[in-house]
């Protein structure tokens, strides 16, 4: 039976999607409206349906034809702001300014930077100009495009903005997530984006032993490999995630019944892969409350590691419905 916090998260979880589903459902794909239901119930946060809406057709009227805020995205960046900001308009004007600073540094234009924007604004101090993260992330970027030529592409612009913010030096951090890649690829872990993607996840922990985050991996992996049978690369992140608790394995039941009962809805059902996500999604917060109590200082650690995996959650969803990894350049 799964535990009152976890009930309430996946009962939250439901009637939010499916209320919003009854006000968008020819406006937007169940993806998205999962992906936003999700990051207010992450974020503790309750979801106003209206407030939403408002803030999602505010931030149409403000872009360009050709940005992707145009369309599907201004759902997501809308979530984002609404639980992070008290004035999320206001923060919309900073979240662009940023934008096309990150594009005035070397980023390209498109969706996968509108989200790096998006962590840069929830990471940096208010009174911040970015610019020495935007070069550090920028650095870092081009470190994974020298190792990994073929597979690093804009959906890794996040990530490399969360780690420009790891305090440590570049050349050490790119040694780091190489290692990690290395022995995972050697472990069952199949190499592609989705392997670097994890590499990087748990290079965010730099002083933990990558002996230690290494092995937890995989044990992590093989054991969910046994009791979900179809684990796919695209849950490599939900590995990461798992694998920077220490009782991580054991955690694995709760999050397969959680999975089972989003399965069981009628209006998820189809969706298995994004209900393990999300399922892993709703664990990690609780974990990192308890984390927070018995240690605080972990609390931003945590808060890191939450952006990242929802990074790569947004990044899948945006993927599938561009049909195409490196998504298409848009205006703003």
């Amino acid at each position: 039976m799964l535990p009152e916090q976890l009930q309430q998260k996946a009962d939250q979880y439901i009637d939010g999607y499916e209320q919003l589903k009854k006000e968008l459902k020819w406006r937007v794909s169940d993806r998205i409206l999962m992906m936003v239901t999700s990051i207010y119930v992450v974020n503790n946060k309750t979801l106003n349906i209206p407030h939403f809406i408002e803030l999602s057709e505010y931030i149409k009227n403000q872009v360009g034809m050709l940005s992707t805020l145009k369309s599907y995205q201004r759902f997501t960046i809308a979530a984002l702001l609404s639980v992070r900001f008290e004035n999320p308009k206001e923060k919309f004007h900073d979240f662009i300014e940023l934008y096309e600073n990150l594009v005035r540094g070397g980023f390209n234009r498109g969706a996968f930077s509108y989200i790096a924007a998006m962590v840069l604004l929830t990471n940096d101090p208010d009174e911040s100009d970015h610019k020495d993260s935007i070069e550090r992330a920028l650095t870092i970027y081009k470190g994974m495009k020298a190792q990994h030529y073929f597979l690093t592409s804009t959906v890794d612009y996040p990530l490399a903005v969360l780690l420009a913010k790891v305090d440590t030096d570049i050349p050490k951090l790119l040694e780091l997530t190489a290692t990690y890649y290395d022995r995972l690829s050697k472990n069952g872990f199949k190499k592609g984006n989705d392997l670097q993607f994890l590499s990087h996840i748990l290079s965010l922990q730099h002083e933990t032993d990558p002996n230690i985050l290494s092995n937890r991996a995989v044990s992590l992996f093989e054991l969910l490999k046994q009791n979900r049978k179809n684990l796919k690369s695209m849950h490599y992140p939900e590995v990461g995630l798992l694998g920077l608790l220490e009782d991580g394995k054991h955690h694995i039941d709760l999050i397969l019944q959680l999975e089972n009962k989003l399965n069981k809805e009628k209006s998820l059902k189809l969706y298995k892969d994004m209900n393990f996500i999300i399922a892993v999604n709703f664990l990690m917060t609780d974990k990192m409350k308890e984390s927070m109590i018995l240690e605080t200082g972990i609390f931003t650690t945590f808060e890191a590691l939450m952006q990242a995996q929802q990074a790569a959650m947004i990044a899948a969803v945006s993927t599938t419905i561009t049909g195409t990894s490196t998504s298409s350049s848009g205006q703003s």
